[in-house]
Order: C-alpha cells, then sequence, then structure tokens
C-alpha cells in the first residue's frame, strides 16, 4: 500500500508525487481533477457512439491501474483517448448519432492496440530508459508537451460556443478563473477550477433562467436519472480490418504518454524516465481492460497535467480520489445528469483555461532547460512543431489518419534527429 507524507496546506506550497495535503482537501482537489477531465472523456465516447458512462467508470478503473503500475510515482489521470475517434469511425462506418451498432468491432481493435503498447512497456523496462534523451531532448519535449494544448484549443472555441451568448459566457468562466487564481488565497486558490465552475454556472443560471438571455439550465434530466444503475457493457468482437486500423494508434499513445511524463517531471522537478515503461504497461492494460468491456481506449490526461500546473500539488493520492469520484459517477446516472447539465460553454471557458496552461508548461520546459533559440536546429523542429500541431497537419496511410498530436510528435523526433545527424552530433 502506498503511502503519502502529509504536507499541511499553506500559500505557495508545493505538494510532490510522494506527499498529501490533509484528506479533507486531498478530497475536494481530487474532486477537482474529476471536473477536469470529465467533458473530454464525456466527449470521445459520444463522438464514437459508446456509452460515456462506462467510459467514465472505466476511466477510473484505469488510472487506479496506472497506479499500480508505477507504484504510485507517477501523477497522472487516465481518460477517453482521442487518438481513437477517427480509426474508430472509419473500422464501425458510425454514423454519428446514437450508440454505435459495430462498437464490438472497435473493442477489438482497442484491445489488440492496448496489447502492443503493453508490449511496448515491457521492452521499455527491459532495455532502459536511455533512448528518450536522444529522441527527446527538451526543444523537441517542449515542443510536443506546447502541441498538446495548442491542438485542443480549437474544441472550446470552434464547438463548444454556438451563439454569441455563450462566446461571452466563456469569457466570463475563464476571467472567474482568473479572478480566483490571482485574488484568492488557501484553499480557494487551489481550487480555482471548481470555484470558476460554480461562479461561472450561478452567472449563466442568472442570465439565462433568470432574465431569459439564452438556453437555460433544465433540471429534468437530473430529476429523471436514477441514483444507481448498470452501465451497458459490451464484449469485443475481433475482426482483421478492424485490428489492422486501430492498432498503430499504438504509437500515438506511446508518443502522448513520452509528452506527458516530460511535462510532469518538468513541474515536479522529478525525473519520470525511470517510470516511462511503467507508464506505458500500465496504460496499455488499463486500455486493454477498458476496451474489454464496452470502454474507450484512455490515455494520460493532459487536462489534469493542466490543472496541476496551476495548482502546484502533484500529489497521486489525488488520482486516487478521482478515479473512486469517477467509479462512483459511472454507476450513477443522477450523479452522471448533474454533469451534464453544467452549460457547454461554462465546460468551453474551462476547457480555454486547462488547455492554454498545457501550452504554457511546454514552454516552461524550454525555460527550464535553457534551450538555445539562436541555435538554427531548435528554431527549426520547434516552429515545425508548434505549426503541424496547431494546425492538426494529418497524414493518411490508406485508412489510418494521423493527426495533428501524432504527426508533430514523430515530426519532432525525426527532424531532430536528422538535423542532429546532417550537424555530426
Amino acid at each position: 500500500m502506498h503511502l503519502w507524507t502529509v504536507k499541511e496546506p499553506a500559500d505557495g506550497v508545493v505538494v510532490g508525487p510522494e506527499e498529501r495535503l490533509p484528506w479533507p482537501q486531498t478530497i475536494a482537489l481530487g474532486a477537482q481533477h474529476v471536473v477536469a477531465m470529465f467533458g473530454a472523456t464525456v466527449l470521445a465516447p459520444l463522438l464514437m457512439g459508446f456509452d460515456p458512462n462506462v467510459a467514465v467508470l472505466m476511466s477510473g478503473v484505469g488510472t487506479l491501474i496506472f497506479f499500480a503500475a508505477t507504484g504510485g510515482k507517477v501523477p497522472s489521470y487516465l481518460g477517453s483517448s482521442f487518438a481513437f475517434i477517427s480509426v474508430v469511425i472509419a473500422a464501425t462506418a458510425y454514423a454519428g448519432q446514437g450508440l454505435n451498432a459495430n462498437i464490438g468491432l472497435a473493442l477489438g481493435g482497442i484491445v489488440i492496440c492496448s496489447a502492443l503498447y503493453a508490449v511496448i512497456g515491457l521492452v521499455v523496462m527491459s532495455v532502459g530508459t536511455r533512448w528518450v534523451e536522444r529522441l527527446m531532448p527538451p526543444v523537441v519535449t517542449g515542443a510536443v508537451v506546447a502541441v498538446i494544448g495548442l491542438n485542443l484549443a480549437s474544441i472550446p472555441i470552434k464547438n463548444m460556443a454556438p451563439t454569441g451568448f455563450d462566446a461571452w459566457m466563456q469569457a466570463v468562466t475563464f476571467v472567474s478563473i482568473g479572478v480566483v487564481a490571482v485574488f484568492t488565497t488557501g484553499m480557494t486558490r487551489r481550487l480555482l477550477i471548481l470555484v470558476g465552475l460554480i461562479a461561472a454556472c450561478l452567472a449563466y443560471a442568472a442570465l439565462t433562467n433568470g432574465l431569459g438571455w439564452g438556453k437555460p439550465i433544465a433540471g429534468g434530466l437530473i430529476a429523471d436519472a436514477a441514483w444507481f444503475g448498470m452501465p451497458n457493457f459490451t464484449a469485443p468482437v475481433f475482426e482483421v480490418r478492424a485490428i489492422v486500423l486501430i492498432a498503430p494508434v499504438a504509437l500515438i499513445l506511446v508518443a502522448e504518454n513520452l509528452g506527458h511524463l516530460k511535462a510532469v517531471g518538468a513541474m515536479t522537478g522529478q525525473d519520470m524516465d525511470r517510470h516511462i515503461g511503467r507508464a506505458f504497461l500500465g496504460d496499455g492494460v488499463a486500455t486493454m481492460v477498458s476496451g474489454g468491456v464496452g470502454g474507450t481506449g484512455v490515455t494520460t490526461y493532459a487536462e489534469n497535467i493542466g490543472v496541476m500546473s496551476a495548482t502546484r500539488i502533484y500529489s497521486t493520492a489525488l488520482f486516487v480520489v478521482a478515479a473512486l469520484f469517477a467509479i462512483v459517477l459511472g454507476f450513477s446516472p443522477k450523479f452522471g445528469a448533474v454533469i451534464h447539465t453544467i452549460p457547454l460553454a461554462v465546460m468551453g471557458g474551462i476547457s480555454i483555461v486547462v488547455f492554454g496552461l498545457i501550452a504554457i508548461a511546454g514552454a516552461r520546459i524550454w525555460v527550464d532547460n535553457r534551450v538555445d533559440f539562436t541555435d538554427s536546429r531548435n528554431l527549426i523542429v520547434a516552429a515545425i512543431t508548434l505549426v503541424l500541431g496547431t494546425g492538426d497537419f494529418t497524414l493518411k496511410f490508406g485508412d489510418f489518419a494521423m493527426g495533428g498530436i501524432g504527426t508533430a510528435t514523430f515530426g519532432a523526433i525525426i527532424l531532430n534527429a536528422v538535423l542532429s545527424r546532417g550537424r555530426g552530433r
């Protein structure tokens, strides 16, 4: 059993992975991480026709598996991976409405993909991680981490503000979070996402339910939902075409996890490279378990890294708490209905803050490692990587499409290696 050293709360205190605040604060902060992951973890299954309750439940189970695999050393939450969306839609011919009739085919591909991912983790555990520094020096990791946030930026900007009023409510939300972050102290500041969310929801309700300026918050969904209920579990079906389409996503998951571990390492000041193999293995096993019962593939979550960057609390205890909350959510349609009732614009404002913090975490890697941008190699690698990822540059290999995060990550690694070789370094 993993034990944490208790650290008393104080303004500006940094809490490391093997430390924790007293349980009341830890539970509250864990709930904040649930809020941070929830929007994307639910959005991904909706886009693929999966059951969101299963996805949320398995994100909690997967996070506990990841915690066990890494010995409680790596502060990360595992949520639904967006890397699977395009290949799942291609493999199942999903039309975009309701539950996916061919979900079993997608699940079979996800299970095989995750098995490949787990094998990569075992290989890394066997041969070591020295290759990581050669392939991903700070100029590469900083660019990749920044791209993770920048690539996601279009989601709240383009998809989560369908009206002018919604755009203004997004602004109200991120300003609320900014005010909490700058002008409050103690636990209020630590809970900046939750407090900002509540303030924005109250403002939204006053303007819509009260003044009729926009779509009002409806409580019918909450009233009609049961307190407890079983999610719709589904078994995988193994079909060669679907497997061939989905299995290569393992490489993107490797790239995502590497970038996230580098970000966490930079924020905590701890060497996370020694945990890379176990992190891959844990993520692979978690995805295999999720896909085996009807859940999405899971990956370490950038949203939660953004929250850690803002709060400077990296305790792995938070993620155990968050995982348990998510498991309760998975079995509670009513609790899930409460989250679903949060206005889309408010979730969009939260996403703007979180994704921006991720991008800044990438820049911090450059600053902390004193990356020299007068060096033309560093300049070219960073410049091209940022545009590939932000512009969502996509390469297709038959029916398989590698989107912006994948092309930016592998592009940065390959470009850095080629330019380094060319200079004889």
